[in-house]
């Protein structure tokens, strides 16, 4: 296959700055190079093998300059039903020949088993392509820069679907622990879904979304401690396993682990099935000197705010309500262009996708250090110098 290599040339980003209407907004539509000219759009998923991620198939719908040009899909019945599903006007059996005929710049990997996110990703970048990937982003931090680097020599940017962290309630809730709604931020307590994933699968497909908001508010990661298990012994890398969805290797079916941030801030992350009914829905929850807040998390996220009455010979009643976007003193956002948009945006502007891939690698490097401090003992410091998966030698 011969897919030619193509950085993004200053008439590439004059028709994205076009199609997405920042030009406009600046009042610059002068300088569009092709008036009307549409962006070309594809998607590549697996049906039955990791299927299309939370609307990923159809995150060029409904935007008027990009033509959604192409899908890929091993599958015959999953191929044509997307296809006919999102409007593509072509579909592929081999994501390659896709890349190779198309020539899309814009590219959804939307499929959630990761390990085959890097290597489609690396072939969409050297066609040329901006990407869009489903969570996690990669299996390995080595993948992970790998990609990272590709975009950077080609002028190319990457978004990982950690969507939550652009959801307005979550914008809001940092405001307002920015403003001291909480005194000062010191722990924070992130809990998995714990149910039969609970364990390693847990933590890389809904733990890295809690490592994504954990650095949105705490910061990059300092260190991390940890103890993971496997029915109830500490686990080895002879412990590996793949799973349904495979998302690299994964170990454990009980994960606790510490890490340290800046400003003497800590963080616990706890996956275990048997706590599932006491700890209630996956999420975070913030400690501060003067209150506590909550996120549960979905793919619209709720969040509260914890009342608490003063211990008494009676005990004590906590109540959580509805975080009230009312006390934040900042003003919203100008405009939230949503993850899509946002990567859109960040292309035309040349600038990082608030999803961005580095964002993405980060949440991976927050899951190996996991399984490097489980495995050695000790304590693992940021960033991570081994960039390999910790359970893939012996």
């Amino acid at each position: 296959m011969n897919i030619p290599n193509r950085a993004t040339t200053r008439r590439q980003f004059m028709r994205l700055a076009c199609a997405t209407g920042v030009l406009a907004a600046a009042d610059l539509t002068g300088l569009c190079v092709e008036p009307g000219a549409k962006l070309k759009g594809a998607v590549i998923g697996h049906t039955g093998r990791g299927d299309y991620g939370h609307g990923l198939d159809g995150i060029f719908n409904n935007r008027p300059n990009i033509d959604m040009v192409a899908l890929a899909d091993p599958d015959p019945g999953g191929r044509a039903g997307t296809a006919a599903k999102i409007g593509a006007r072509r579909s592929y059996a081999d994501y390659r020949e896709l890349l190779e005929k198309e020539r899309p710049g814009l590219v959804s990997i939307a499929m959630r088993q990761a390990d085959q996110h890097q290597v489609i990703a690396l072939a969409a970048l050297r066609a040329g392509a901006h990407v869009y990937c489903e969570k996690p982003f990669v299996t390995a931090p080595i993948e992970a820069d790998e990609l990272l680097a590709e975009a950077h020599r080609r002028g190319l940017k990457i978004a990982v679907a950690h969507t939550m962290r652009m959801m307005p309630t979550i914008v809001r809730l940092k405001q307002a622990i920015a403003e001291g709604l909480l005194g000062d931020l010191t722990e924070l307590r992130l809990f998995g879904k714990q149910d039969s994933r609970a364990g390693g699968e847990d933590m890389m497909v809904l733990g890295s979304h809690l490592f994504d908001l954990t650095r949105l508010f705490a910061g990059d990661p300092l260190g991390c401690t940890a103890r993971v298990l496997w029915r109830g012994r500490d686990i080895t890398p002879a412990n590996r396993r793949m799973v349904q969805d495979n998302v690299g290797y994964v170990a454990g079916d009980q994960v606790f682990a510490q890490f340290a941030f800046a400003n003497g801030v800590n963080a616990t992350f706890t996956s275990d099935a048997r706590l599932r009914e006491t700890v209630g829905h996956w999420g975070i929850e913030f400690f501060g000197s003067k209150g506590a807040a909550r996120i549960n998390c979905d793919i619209s996220p709720n969040v509260f705010i914890r009342r608490s009455a003063p211990w008494s010979t009676e005990g004590r009643t906590d109540t959580w309500e509805p975080f009230d976007p009312t006390l934040v003193k900042s003003p919203p956002p100008t405009r939230n262009l949503g993850p899509v948009g946002d990567w859109l945006d960040a292309i035309a502007q040349n600038r990082e996708p608030e999803c961005s891939g580095r964002n993405g690698a980060w949440a991976v490097d927050m899951v190996m250090a996991v399984y490097h401090a489980a495995l050695s003992g000790k304590r693992v410091q940021f960033p991570l110098v081994v960039r390999t998966h910790p359970l893939a030698t012996e």
